[in-house]
């Protein structure tokens, strides 16, 4: 089966969806380290897809059609992710307001010009309740549902947390699957659940815990003052400040700073209680927090940021997948994303493989 990748980022999604048996003709990014990362992947792998690094408005679907020696309607997958800043519950959700936000509706003008059989969007849950240009809640979602359909489509759409699945982190992403006329896919069921809840009439796994992926991957490189550029192929750089070190020193395993009351307003400065995510440490036993960009969380045991190797063990990538680009220090800055942020943009590989697999099957026993 023949997909093309849009808003591609760093390939956590593509993996997933090439693992399921797709043959990717095309991946489109326009962050130039996340380009880089494709680039290299491509090579090592020797497959035959074409990375494009640009803005995708510039790309003219018919165009790279016929560059991809396809026809108009033969494209069995057409898939991505969209900047979700504009969304994310987590920003200033700004919606249509912020330049980013209209992307969104780049895969409907694809999917009008080339007609796939399908559609696979990722996006953060934000986008549900995200508001217009008129401040309406939920309309920027309801207008892409509608723009699916008035080209062709029938949408469904789900939100997923990535821990029900076997992977051991608490991410919750929305995914619309759309299929030209009538849509009867269905998303997969869980495999995973909370251990409280896996005594009952279903047979379900109990959350694996970033402990089972991150146990065995040694020491990482220190962090060398002023470098953002590494010579270790996997990723695996420690970007710790000693004074960070210090801070996270003083909490245990599964908490964070702004709950240690006992500590001195010094270690604490700057914290609220409502402050959970910063200075936390995960817990070996459980999945961690949701990957985020803005932060990074702290190894269950070491005093040190997690490196963006084990954000990838965490995220689902394979250890022979690699990241170009730089690995920021927590107190520099870089240009377009870092390591770490390539991560956090991404949606993990498993997942990906599990709702492609579920497409896959589902175009088999359709005639289009």
């Amino acid at each position: 089966m023949k997909a093309i990748s849009l808003f591609s980022g760093a390939g956590g999604m593509d993996i997933g969806i090439r693992q399921a048996g797709f043959d990717i003709l095309a991946e489109i990014e326009y962050d130039e380290h996340c380009y880089s990362t494709l680039r290299a992947a491509i090579d090592r792998e020797g497959t035959r897809t074409k990375a494009i690094h640009a803005d995708i408005k510039t790309i003219d679907p018919v165009r790279l059609l016929s560059e991809l020696d396809i026809t108009i309607g033969e494209l069995d997958l057409l898939f991505g992710g969209p900047p979700c800043q504009s969304f994310s519950l987590a920003g200033k959700q700004l919606g249509l307001g912020d330049k980013r936000g209209p992307l969104l509706f780049e895969i409907i003008r694809f999917a009008e010009k080339i007609k796939p059989k399908a559609i696979l969007l990722e996006q953060v849950k934000g986008l549900l309740s995200a508001k217009d240009v008129k401040n309406r809640r939920g309309e920027i979602f309801e207008s892409f549902l509608i723009g699916l359909e008035s080209v062709g489509y029938t949408p469904k759409w789900r939100v997923i947390m990535a821990a029900d699945f076997g992977i051991p982190q608490l991410r919750e992403r929305l995914f619309v699957v759309a299929v030209r006329g009538k849509n009867d896919f269905l998303f997969p069921e869980r495999t995973h659940a909370p251990i409280e809840e896996c005594n009952g009439l279903f047979q379900l796994e109990p959350y694996a815990g970033i402990g089972s992926v991150i146990n065995n991957l040694g020491p990482p490189a220190p962090k060398i003052r002023g470098q953002t550029v590494y010579d270790r192929e996997d990723s695996h750089v420690d970007v710790t400040p000693e004074r960070d070190r210090e801070r996270i020193a003083q909490v245990p395993e599964g908490s964070y700073l702004a709950a240690q009351v006992h500590l001195g307003e010094e270690l604490r400065r700057g914290l609220s209680p409502k402050d959970t995510t910063k200075y936390l440490r995960l817990h070996r036993n459980r999945p961690s927090n949701t990957l985020r960009c803005g932060e990074i969380f702290y190894h269950p045991t070491e005093n040190r940021y997690l490196t963006p190797r084990e954000c990838m063990r965490i995220h689902g990538y394979p250890d022979n997948y690699y990241l170009k680009g730089p690995i920021r220090s927590r107190t520099g800055t870089v240009r377009n994303l870092d390591q770490h942020r390539q991560i956090a943009n991404s949606v993990p590989p498993p997942l990906a493989k599990i709702l492609g697999i579920q497409i896959a099957r589902y175009l088999n026993e359709q005639d289009f």
